[in-house]
């Protein structure tokens, strides 16, 4: 929901990040995605016997390229419009 009202993007890393100053729930909304998120590329990696960082660029990869037309994805450095 919070990626539908345009709160946070995806970016390269594989992580949430706010588009603009969050608010404290959904700071904390972001921190425990990204956390859940880490612990499953971490066990994604073990299994794989591949960094942490390989699973998390190929993570983040494929998490803009499913996201829909409209939705904020970071590129460049900076968050836009998909």
């Amino acid at each position: 929901t919070a990626k539908n009202q345009g709160l946070v993007g995806e970016t390269p890393s594989g992580y949430l990040e706010a588009v603009k100053s969050p608010s404290p729930e959904v700071k904390a909304l972001i921190d425990s995605i990204n956390t859940k998120r880490k612990q499953k590329f971490k066990d994604i990696a073990a299994r794989n016997n591949t960094s942490l960082e390989a699973v998390e660029q190929l993570a983040g990869k494929k998490a803009i390229e499913k996201s829909t037309p409209g939705s904020y994805i970071k590129i460049g450095g900076s968050l836009q419009q998909k």
